[in-house]
């Protein structure tokens, strides 16, 4: 069991129209922004908005949660097919796969659940934030107890793998950019489907259309590689999530290339959310720094700051002192999950 760290997190705190120096980064926010923000629509009224604000710093996990909850949920082993990678699009070699699928305690058919998708990072496959049905890992019992006490909503979590053809693909540095890269195709087409084909979700059919129709209940999550995979599907696949929920892996440095993406989608500002979260002591920490800086300095209004989804679709928290490890991962799912369709 991962010990508790002692003290709390740091926050790094921004709102639409101000200057705000936090941690070393500055947030400009022209007068542009104010005015397109008041001129359009604000937050849809759809029940899968998510109506709370997030914490002003990280939260620790409370320690009893790493121990096993009397509500426990279920794991499950989901298997389906998809196609080799690299040949996608020519669908010549099928490949049979699994994710592992986290049911709530209490799991009905007679319920719509939103669904959250967890991705593993680096040297690691689907079994790494849960494990599997006979050897869960900790981070189940987190969510067993989060949710018996009202902190998480009741919801699916599936960690599936960008794994292609062998369990070790993670493991190589420039393969695993391309995989996560290509990922969206076996997402959309194949993984989705399954899930949400398979369980109780608020998808009425899983088409194209069908999966677009309830993207407001679908999130997307990640950390080091899996915060890459999590960024490549905001770029492939913001017709199909609404929830971002990247930490400890940046993309790129160009933030216009980043507003591209929303833009060339046809949706805008207050269509999305990204919650992204490092710590200080994370070799990463200064990348991914830099690429939320970089959104941030966008001038059109296409990323905004805030800490809900009436005010903004961007915010970041770091965590002092915070490194790139799994105790760090799960502190930050933690702390999306506690927010989230609340």
């Amino acid at each position: 069991m991962m010990k508790k760290r002692k003290g709390a997190g740091i926050l790094t705190f921004m709102l639409a129209g101000m200057l705000v120096f936090t941690q070393g980064l500055t947030v400009h926010a022209g007068e542009d922004t104010l005015e397109t923000a008041e001129e359009e629509d604000s937050m849809p009224e759809n029940e899968g908005i998510t109506r709370a604000s997030l914490p002003d710093r990280l939260e620790l996990i409370p320690e009893e949660y790493f121990s096993e909850s009397d509500q426990p949920g279920t794991l499950t082993e989901l298997s389906y097919d998809t196609y080799e990678s690299m040949t996608y699009d020519e669908e010549s070699q099928v490949l049979h796969k699994r994710a592992i699928v986290y049911l709530p305690y209490g799991y009905s058919e007679d319920v719509s659940y939103n669904v959250f998708y967890l991705m593993h990072g680096g040297w690691s496959d689907e079994t790494t934030y849960l494990g599997t049905p006979e050897q869960p890992n900790v981070f189940k019992n987190v969510l067993d107890h989060g949710i018996a006490d009202g902190r998480i909503q009741p919801m699916i979590v599936v960690c599936p793998t960008y794994n292609n053809e062998s369990e070790t693909d993670s493991s190589d540095y420039s393969l695993a950019l391309t995989l996560t890269e290509n990922y969206h195709n076996e997402l959309i087409h194949d993984l989705i489907p399954a899930v949400e084909g398979t369980y109780s979700t608020y998808a009425e059919d899983t088409t194209p259309e069908g999966i677009q129709a309830s993207r407001d209940h679908r999130a997307f999550c990640g950390f080091s590689m899996g915060s890459v995979a999590t960024w490549r599907t905001f770029q492939y696949c913001l017709d199909y999530f609404r929830y971002f929920m990247p930490s400890s892996g940046s993309l790129t440095t160009d933030g216009e290339y980043m507003a591209s993406m929303v833009r060339d989608s046809g949706h805008k500002w207050n269509d999305f959310f990204i919650f992204a979260a490092s710590g200080t002591d994370d070799f990463a920490y200064s990348a991914f720094k830099s690429q939320i800086q970089a959104m941030a300095d966008v001038e059109d209004g296409t990323f905004r700051y805030g800490n809900n989804e009436q005010d903004g679709n961007l915010y970041f928290l770091e965590q002092e002192g915070g490194t790139h490890s799994g105790e760090y991962a799960m502190e930050y799912f933690y702390n999306g999950l506690c927010w989230i369709w609340q």
